[in-house]
């Protein structure tokens, strides 16, 4: 592994998955659960492409491409520092083969890659609207929270673009914004077809919603049982252990 790839101030942390590790800068935005269970909940077959719209540093392109048999995975990002750390990622890995990443606008990228590019769409898109409590709308923390550079109709028309025939896209988002998703979605001919609440534990209201959509779907949505995050305080459930790969 070639140190030198880290920086001053960055910090390289353990996957726990097929010896993958991911650069992290504490004062920027660090990956969270979210990207986990989105990952776990993405199914990518043999062959397939794959892309996830606002990639951050890389965390979804590298658990992807640990856990499944795809061919290719793309991270876009328009903040130039996290994709930056994400390609440098990608090298310490060294996976430079089988992921790109690319610094640009989510809002632009069909023109990028061109359209009916990828057979599966990813993302962890901001959760929250624009003008809701930013402090600093340039910090990397508040871009990442916040729909600054992209808001959910835009990504949404993206992926629409992005999927071949029959693709699919898996988003996770707040329960708060689920009627929106899913509105958008079946309007943009992105027919939603399998939901799952996520709970941090089981008396508890749910605090994320894992998606999955298909291009040209018929109208059919399967809604699984909520996947519970802790048995106890501290105490992770046997399939978060799973999906972590503890």
């Amino acid at each position: 592994m070639d140190t030198g790839l880290i920086h001053e101030g960055e910090r390289l942390d353990d996957l726990q998955i097929s010896g993958r590790y991911i650069l992290q800068d504490p004062k920027r935005f660090c990956f969270g659960m979210d990207a986990v269970l989105l990952s776990g909940f993405v199914s990518v077959k043999p062959g397939e492409t794959v892309i996830d719209l606002g990639t951050g540093t890389g965390i979804l392109p590298i658990l992807l491409e640990a856990k499944t048999k795809g061919e290719h995975f793309t991270g876009l990002e328009i903040q130039s520092e996290s994709a930056d750390m994400a390609q440098r990622s990608v090298s310490l890995n060294g996976r430079n083969d089988r992921i790109s990443i690319v610094c640009g606008d989510i809002r632009e990228a069909s023109g990028i890659f061109g359209k009916a590019s990828f057979n599966v769409v990813v993302s962890n898109p901001p959760y929250m609207i624009a003008d809701h409590g930013i402090a600093n709308p340039s910090d990397a923390k508040a871009i990442a929270r916040h729909e600054i550079c992209c808001k959910l109709e835009d990504l949404i028309r993206e992926t629409k673009a992005l999927l071949r025939p029959d693709g699919r896209c898996y988003f996770v988002h707040r329960p708060f914004r689920l009627v929106e998703l899913l509105s958008d979605m079946h309007i943009a001919g992105i027919e939603p077809k399998r939901l799952r609440m996520v709970h941090p534990y089981k008396d508890k209201e749910p605090s994320m919603v894992l998606v999955e959509g298909k291009k040209g779907g018929r109208p059919r949505l399967s809604v699984e049982p909520p996947l519970i995050i802790y048995e106890k305080d501290g105490v992770y459930t046997k399939e978060v252990d799973e999906i972590y790969g503890f």
